[in-house]
């Protein structure tokens, strides 16, 4: 199935064409969530030939420039909980890349798999060959790299049917992993917000409830440790409590995560936690993380906001990691790289005083600024 235009629903068809942190893939599967107004240059979904999973690769916008956004490998009730999950994330993806100003458009592909499905070694080789093979139908208007259920490894495996793939191993001429940026740049927002909140940045006391210790969750977990707060933490794996330990962390049950008391919650896994009857009870001050798209409705910016809770948007704090791949393929310096991740808390920054300054969320602010950029490229190309 492939759709192109705009603004018109993705019906709930059965597919024709045949040629989406972890990579545990046998724990929670992805909820149901609403279909999204479909704004999109070009989304197609299909059966892929060698794997027989459902991949949709879904184009939000490149005007300003080829688009970029990752892989996701996840399991899904139904086959287009899969296409919806790549229609959000692309959207917020355009966002994401506009704000941090690195040339790029927004994208996103997901490989999605059923509540039975097995793979193994060979199934999963099979289904990324498969979205190398649909991503070169993009002819450049979409790169993919790592995202949540797969891994920078996986793409040297997508890169033998394309080459519009980035975040390779560093040890193949690649970016590499790129938790670490994301990690840095989610860490500089949370002392803005607190600077915001306290009047001070200083991490000292501050308590954090973390949601997910995978990639970027265990990293940021370790700079806040390191400036000496207060941290609750869980992960869907048991697994994880040696690391909590190992930073001094206290442990709390993953259902814990929504109603432990804190100063800033930091979702770090999957999206859409933060439903309405989370945010009527939750007790923190601020909710600052990694996790794409944690509201389960956009509504719940407004929701945070009438009970004075603050809301760092997703797109913008979370954007370290399309920073490290865009510059470390344009082979800027290490140093020059470390300053552009530390200021996405500048922009951060700016989208909180243009909150203010208009009587709006900070995520209405944030996709503002982000949309004039989109609107100015577009129009000048159509000058151009």
């Amino acid at each position: 199935m492939m759709r192109t235009g705009a603004r018109a629903a993705i019906p709930q068809a059965h597919r024709t064409d045949h040629a989406h942190d972890r990579t545990d893939l046998a724990g929670d599967i992805m909820p149901t969530a609403p279909l999204p107004d479909f704004t999109h240059e070009r989304v197609s979904t299909v059966t892929g030939e060698r794997s027989g999973l459902t991949i949709t690769v879904a184009l939000h916008s490149s005007a300003i420039g080829p688009a970029l956004g990752g892989c996701r490998m996840w399991r899904y009730p139904q086959w287009i909980d899969g296409v919806t999950d790549a229609l959000r994330l692309s959207d917020a993806m355009t966002l994401k890349n506009a704000l941090a100003d690195i040339g790029a458009g927004g994208g996103k592909s997901v490989i999605a798999l059923g509540p039975d499905d097995i793979v193994d070694a060979e199934r999963r080789r099979a289904a990324l060959l498969d979205l190398g093979d649909l991503i070169e139908t993009f002819d450049g208007r979409y790169r993919t790299a790592e995202d949540v259920g797969t891994t920078e490894h996986d793409m040297l495996v997508v890169r033998e049917r394309t080459e519009h793939v980035v975040g390779l191993p560093a040890s193949s001429g690649g970016a590499g992993e790129p938790a670490e940026g994301t990690a840095l740049g989610v860490y500089v927002s949370i002392e803005r917000v607190v600077e915001e909140l306290f009047d001070s940045g200083s991490l000292v006391g501050r308590s954090f409830v973390i949601s997910g210790l995978g990639q970027v969750g265990s990293r940021l977990a370790t700079r806040l440790a390191r400036a000496g707060a207060t941290l609750f933490v869980t992960d869907i794996a048991a697994g994880k409590r040696e690391f909590a330990d190992s930073i001094g962390a206290t442990w709390i049950a993953p259902e814990a995560a929504l109603t432990t008391p804190a100063d800033v919650f930091v979702p770090a896994g999957l999206g859409g936690v933060l439903t309405p009857a989370a945010i009527a009870t939750l007790p923190v001050r601020a909710v600052v993380g990694p996790a794409n798209n944690p509201l389960a409705y956009r509504s719940g910016a407004d929701h945070l906001a009438a009970r004075g809770i603050l809301y760092a948007p997703d797109f913008v704090v979370n954007a370290g990691g399309v920073i490290h791949l865009a510059l470390t393929g344009e082979g800027a310096p290490a140093a020059a790289i470390e300053a552009r991740l530390r200021g996405i808390g500048d922009t951060l920054a700016e989208v909180m005083g243009a909150a203010r300054a208009k009587g709006v969320t900070p995520l209405a602010a944030a996709e503002a600024l982000a949309l004039e950029r989109v609107e100015r490229a577009r129009a000048g190309a159509l000058v151009g």
